[in-house]
C-alpha cells in the first residue's frame, strides 16, 4: 500500500470532496471496503479496465496531522494480457497518473521525488 501526502497546505477532502464518486469515475464499481491503519478504503474486485485485478483506495485519517491517500493497485502480469487488453495496459496507467494528480495536485514526476525523500528522511532505512 502506498500512501501520499497532498501538496503544501492542501487537503484531500479539498482536492477530492466525493471520493467514493471519484475513485468509481476512474476505475469502475465499489464492491466493498477494506481497513488499513483504522481507516476504511474502498474496494474494487473487479476494476473497468482489464489491466487492473483489484483496486484499495481511500483516505487514511491520522490524529493531529492530514489525511493521507492510500492506494494499492493490484495489476495482471503483462505476459497473460491478450492484445485487447494490452491496448488497456496504456489507458490504465492513465488513469493511474491522472487520479493521483487529482487527488494529490503532484504529477508523476514529483510523487517520485517525494517518496524518494522519504526514504532518504527514514531513520530506519540502511543504505549500506
Amino acid at each position: 500500500m502506498k500512501e501520499y501526502k497532498m501538496r503544501r497546505g492542501e487537503y484531500l477532502e479539498e482536492r477530492i470532496p466525493d471520493m467514493e464518486g471519484t475513485v468509481e469515475e476512474y476505475f469502475g464499481p465499489i464492491t466493498g471496503t477494506e481497513e488499513f491503519k483504522g481507516s476504511d478504503l474502498f474496494l474494487i474486485e473487479e476494476p473497468e479496465n482489464p489491466v487492473f485485478e483489484r483496486i484499495v483506495v481511500g483516505a487514511v485519517e491520522y490524529s493531529g496531522k492530514k489525511d493521507k491517500l492510500a492506494v494499492e493497485f493490484h495489476e495482471r502480469d503483462p505476459t497473460e494480457l491478450g492484445p485487447d487488453e494490452l491496448e488497456a495496459a496504456g489507458e490504465a496507467v492513465d488513469a493511474k497518473n491522472d487520479f493521483l494528480l487529482e487527488a494529490t495536485g503532484r504529477d508523476a514526476k514529483s510523487r517520485r521525488e517525494s517518496m524518494k525523500r522519504q526514504v532518504e528522511d527514514d531513520p530506519d532505512h540502511d543504505f549500506d
